[in-house]
């Protein structure tokens, strides 16, 4: 309930801002958005960067409400000593004359080359001189510093990534902090995805995606402006520090040493994130989250290993912080020895917990720091655990419960989410004792937890490098999470290992599929999908395999039909496609749905539905007189009991009454695809359980056929 209610709040603010910001400027003028740059920005190895570039990604995301335009310029430095400066362009006084509300800045790239390098101590002066500029021509606008993308060069002469990730990220982070403007961390969001970067430096169309979504969810983020949390405190701040980019404030509180650091702008809701331990160590999630509007507070419990009186100060510092106006359910993070805490505060406190985010957790003290087991140990902080909970005898040790490891039941019972990030060979605090039987045991008592385990990786480093699954876990446990699977959004796809003629990417085949839609005239059958649908071929002078042709030659002979499927296409794809092709021109009698699969790497099952539901509500409005055959993702999980079939159960079992919908007809094929024990039969799919063989596309489409027939 409290999430659909943030969820509501979040669009009444989106609403609301855009509103206000609308009016501003003019009743009816769009909120300009200006993205300066590069040849990142420009679009440079960006296959159609006319339309992939990701500031064309981000205005076809965002709609006529917005006007976003690329003032990016290839091989351009931020340095006005640089090589070639951005100041001495057309474009950077055209992006002036723009008078843009929003602009996103991402230069610095070419000032790590090493004839630039010599100026960086001009680079901050610089940088400043560019915001003033910008606040210049509109007194409102919102400055967004992007951080550098990494670079994978081995070339230390040409754009070095020591340079950007020890140098001119720091810079650009003090300038954040100084100035007080936004900062989006681009360099994690590419650090373990260099396949993105195909020359080492430039993201791909499929990388500028990743680029335009993180805007998309900077621009369509709603705000509290007025919320002063150091204000509401009135506390006495000992010291005010840059974390790494953010306002960060020292006090104390009841004698204690806390810490809070602020976002730039709190979002609606006032969410917040609860510190364990080595504050500061890989912060890329809290960095991620202060991004995002949360604040990130710290109350020190050091050397109390999650005991009684650790959980009591928690308590007294969360009645001040909830008190003040920060939202009553908070995020636990807890590394390492900080896994004691986070889990005996909320086996206290099991309604006021958002989710839990533990890394390589102690949740047994006689694992750690007691060295029972596998595990090296500490013996200067057994004895401090000891004395700490009493255990002054062998057998008070062998009977201590007073661990996360043995309070698994009311844990589970609680209901909130958790995630864990572990090493598998860690020999601090070996898994064996510790994550591996605690999320067994979850389990087994229907508790929500998932846990990554980090091949070959002990008990540093803690995080990951991208720390987007965390991040992604904590905004979906928070009720802060964009669901993409629901934005209308083109393609990006490029590939020729999609099955389209080499030059012919997502773009070729979406208007291709539009101009045949124009051309056939009245249509029998039009069947939308992915490469799935793509394979019946229809005559896509662009599509190179027809892996159905022999069952359409036999199901469709009778029939005018088209297949509208495009490789790699997701719910957000079909969205877009549905409400800006020209798929009704042929009026069809027939239309065949079957999307989502590719979903499911991105999506959780909820977020596919939703997609899924929005589809089937545009496709009344556009298709009034056609009768829709709904698949939702076709059968999927080669084996009757793996994560993915149980995902794809789920997701039916959730979109089966969507075929009491007027004109729509629900079909789960899952039995028409499985043999005897339940697994999909090799006769008719793929090694990879996705895609169909020859005779699955005679299973289906004589599935298809019959369903018709019963129209006549």
């Amino acid at each position: 309930m409290k999430k659909h209610l943030i969820a509501l709040l979040i669009l009444i603010g989106i609403l609301l801002n855009s509103a206000s910001l609308s009016a501003e400027i003019n009743d009816f003028d769009p909120i300009k958005i200006a993205c300066v740059g590069n040849s990142i920005t420009f679009g440079s190895g960006v296959a159609n960067r006319e339309k992939n570039a990701f500031p064309q990604q981000l205005q076809a995301m965002l709609g006529m409400q917005y006007e976003v335009r690329n003032f990016g310029v290839s091989g351009r430095t931020l340095l006005k000593k640089g090589d070639y400066p951005y100041w001495e362009t057309e474009t950077y006084n055209n992006a002036l004359q723009f008078k843009p509300d929003i602009v996103y800045i991402k230069l610095g790239t070419n000032d790590s080359k090493l004839q630039n390098r010599i100026y960086l101590n001009e680079f901050e002066a610089n940088y400043k001189e560019l915001i003033t500029n910008f606040k210049k021509q509109n007194g409102h606008v919102r400055i967004v510093i992007l951080l550098p993308v990494p670079s994978f060069l081995n070339d230390s002469a040409s754009i070095w990534n020591p340079v950007i990730k020890d140098r001119i990220i720091p810079i650009l982070q003090e300038i954040a902090y100084k100035n007080n403007v936004e900062l989006l961390d681009l360099y994690q969001l590419f650090i373990d995805k260099q396949e993105l970067l195909p020359d080492k430096i430039h993201p791909s169309s499929l990388g500028a995606t990743v680029i335009a979504k993180r805007l998309y969810e900077n621009v369509m983020q709603s705000y509290d402006q007025s919320f002063d949390l150091i204000g509401r405190l009135k506390v006495n701040v000992t010291k005010e520090s840059n974390f790494f980019g953010f306002r960060q404030f020292d006090f104390q509180y009841k004698n204690i040493d806390c810490k809070i650091v602020k976002p730039k702008k709190t979002v609606i809701g006032n969410p917040w994130v609860l510190r364990a331990r080595f504050w500061g160590h890989q912060p890329q999630t809290d960095i991620a989250l202060l991004e995002r509007g949360f604040h990130v507070v710290y109350c020190d419990v050091s050397n109390l290993f999650g005991a009684p009186k650790a959980v009591k100060r928690w308590n007294k510092f969360y009645r001040l912080m909830t008190k003040k106006g920060l939202s009553n359910k908070v995020v636990l993070e807890g590394m390492s020895r900080g896994g004691l805490i986070v889990y005996n505060w909320a086996v206290e406190n099991p309604e006021k917990v958002a989710c839990i985010y533990a890394d390589a957790p102690v949740l047994d003290g006689r694992s750690w720091p007691g060295g029972k087991g596998a595990g090296i140990g500490s013996p200067s902080d057994w004895l401090i655990f000891k004395e700490i909970y009493g255990l002054d005898t062998e057998k008070s040790i062998n009977d201590f419960s007073g661990d996360p490891i043995h309070r698994t039941g009311e844990i589970a019972e609680a209901g909130f989410p958790m995630m864990h990030v572990c090493g598998e060979v860690d020999k601090v605090v070996p898994v064996d004792e510790n994550s591996r039987i605690f999320e067994k045991k979850i389990k087994s008592s229907g508790g929500n937890i998932f846990v990554i385990y980090k091949n070959n990786i002990g008990h540093h480093p803690h995080s990951l490098e991208n720390p987007a699954p965390i991040v992604n876990f904590i905004l979906r446990a928070t009720g802060y999470k964009i669901n993409f699977a629901n934005i209308p959004a083109p393609g990006s796809e490029y590939r020729s290992g999609a099955g389209w003629k080499e030059g012919k990417g997502w773009w070729g085949q979406a208007n291709d599929i539009d101009s045949l839609c124009s051309i056939r005239g009245k249509l029998d059958l039009l069947l939308i999908g992915n490469s799935i649908t793509q394979s019946w071929g229809a005559n896509r002078s662009y599509v190179t395999t027809y892996t159905g042709k022999s069952a359409a030659e036999i199901y469709f002979k009778d029939l005018k039909w088209l297949g509208a499927g495009i490789s790699g296409d997701r719910t957000e794809h079909i969205l877009w496609r549905i409400k800006n092709g020209n798929y009704n021109s042929g009026d069809p009698e027939v239309i065949t749905l079957a999307i989502g699969v590719n979903n499911f790497s991105f999506n959780t099952a909820e977020e596919i539905v939703e997609g899924l539901e929005n589809i089937i509500v545009l496709a009344q409005e556009v298709f009034p007189n056609s009768e829709i055959l709904f698949y939702g993702p076709l059968p999927t999980g080669i084996e009757y009991n793996s994560d993915r079939r149980k995902k794809y159960d789920k997701i039916h079992k959730l979109i089966a009454p969507l075929g009491n919908e007027k004109s729509i007809h629900y079909y789960n094929l899952i039995t028409n695809f499985s043999n005897e024990s339940g697994d999909l039969d090799p006769a008719y799919y793929s090694s990879d359980g996705i895609h169909l063989k020859e005779a699955g596309y005679h299973i289906w489409g004589k599935h298809i056929k019959d369903q018709m027939e019963k129209f006549k």
